[in-house]
């Protein structure tokens, strides 16, 4: 059901627009404001999707409680004056009605609003959509339990459970293993972060990630940022901004 707040200190205004309605064939909840303040307090507690507003009224003009509406509420204007127009417009009203105005008029105004309503849901729908697919995608997002580097002449399987650290540079990744030894892998680190576990490998520069549970020991610096200390007894920077990451 639509929600529609009527905003006017004159009572034979808000009788009128409540008539019209009436003669639409929607359905509406209506509430009523005769000033802006009032206004303001409704819409924060019923949160309308169109409002009918005068501009000139007792304290807090149409204008100025236009300004502090949400951008997601569609504003009618309903007014004697026309040099509010171009003003009302700039606020992004979708219609000015001018009083008097006639029934077929009301009804023009009306139905353009309800079509930007609709669109405006249709959009907000599309962002939630977005969202949840987005959260989907992460939820079953599947982690590498295995790099596959080419090397010369042959392909190497490196099990990720073996991986302590990995050092990059450019389009190289030197990847350092629990059992001894290093492999170059030619792979950026961005793109082996992103094939990377995030519950068990933190990036904690931009030149290395390590495996969490391997980190020993942290040291401040006197830059602000630490030393990471592994249990293998390497030791790697991290810049301020990973300290989150390690969810300590």
């Amino acid at each position: 059901m639509l929600r529609v707040l009527i905003v006017d200190d004159e009572i034979l205004s808000r009788q009128t627009i409540k008539l019209l309605i009436a003669e639409q064939s929607d359905p509406c909840e209506l509430f009523e404001a005769q000033d802006g303040n009032q206004a303001l307090a409704m819409t924060i507690r019923y949160q309308p999707q169109l409002i009918f507003l005068d501009i000139e009224m007792p304290g807090m003009s149409g204008i100025e409680l236009a300004k502090q509406l949400p951008e997601k509420c569609v504003v009618i204007f309903v007014t004697a004056y026309n040099e509010y127009a171009v003003m009302a417009f700039d606020l992004n009203a979708i219609d000015y009605l001018l009083k008097p105005y006639d029934d077929e008029r009301f009804t023009q105004a009306f139905v353009k609003a309800k079509q930007q309503i609709a669109e405006n849901f249709t959009q907000q729908y599309a962002h939630i959509a977005e969202f949840m697919h987005k959260m989907c995608a992460e939820q079953h997002k599947s982690y590498r339990k295995r790099l596959v580097i080419k090397d010369l002449g042959r392909i190497r399987l490196i099990d990720v459970s073996q991986v302590e650290y990995i050092i990059g540079a450019g389009n190289y990744a030197e990847i350092h293993l629990s059992e001894g030894g290093e492999v170059l892998h030619r792979e950026t680190l961005t793109n082996l972060e992103g094939q990377l576990d995030p519950d068990i490998f933190v990036r904690i520069h931009r030149s290395s990630i390590v495996r969490k549970s391997e980190i020993k020991e942290l040291k401040i610096n006197d830059s602000a940022d630490y030393t990471v200390i592994l249990t293998c007894g390497k030791t790697l920077s991290m810049s301020r901004g990973s300290y989150d990451k390690l969810g300590i």
